[in-house]
């Protein structure tokens, strides 16, 4: 009976033995199924990452390139704007200049006027109201009077007043600017 005893004592302890080793390669191959989804997983997640990184660098630098192009193209702008100001300061400058000359205004005058038909009214700055009333004393239809508003330049009336021609500096340097605008922002680029 001992032996027999002995013999199912073994039998049972092989058997748990057997058991225990099945149970723990089940589990083990378990574990290993589970840890290879996982790198598996982590692998894809890490793949997915990294794309989703590239992506969102080259889209910064992307963006960083467009932001870098808007900011030259504002900055031409910018000195155009700053280049055709000057222009038109110094233009003014020079007009106000070549308008004080009382003979360069005369000269002016008369060429304004050729052609002109009807009551005229030219006003002008005292000294240059004096001179374009004795070069004007002899022709018929033209009143001169003066303005005090202004030291340069002058305006033509016509139709009593209802059509004005104005040659002030700030006029003349304004049209001038506006016919010269488009060669300057040719030459700017």
């Amino acid at each position: 009976m001992s032996e027999d005893l002995q013999s199912l004592l073994e039998k049972i302890n092989r058997d748990g033995v057997e058991k225990a080793q099945a149970q723990a390669e089940a589990i083990i191959a378990e574990a290993k199924t589970k840890a290879a989804a996982i790198v598996k997983e982590a692998g894809e997640n890490a793949a997915k990452a990294k794309v989703e990184a590239e992506d969102a660098a080259r889209n910064y630098a992307e963006r960083a390139k467009e932001t870098i192009k808007q900011a030259a193209r504002d900055t031409v702008i910018e000195v155009k704007a700053a280049i055709t100001a000057l222009l038109e300061r110094l233009l003014a400058s020079d007009v106000d200049k070549a308008l004080a000359d009382e003979a360069t205004a005369v000269a002016l005058v008369a060429e304004a006027v050729k052609g002109m038909a009807g009551d005229i009214e030219i006003s002008a700055p005292a000294n240059l109201a004096q001179m374009l009333r004795a070069q004007l004393a002899g022709k018929g239809g033209f009143t001169v009077t003066i303005d005090e508003t202004r030291a340069a330049g002058f305006t033509v009336k016509l139709d009593g007043g209802r059509i004005e021609h104005s040659f002030t500096g700030e006029a003349i340097a304004g049209e001038l600017a506006r016919r010269l605008r488009p060669d300057l922002s040719a030459l700017l680029r």
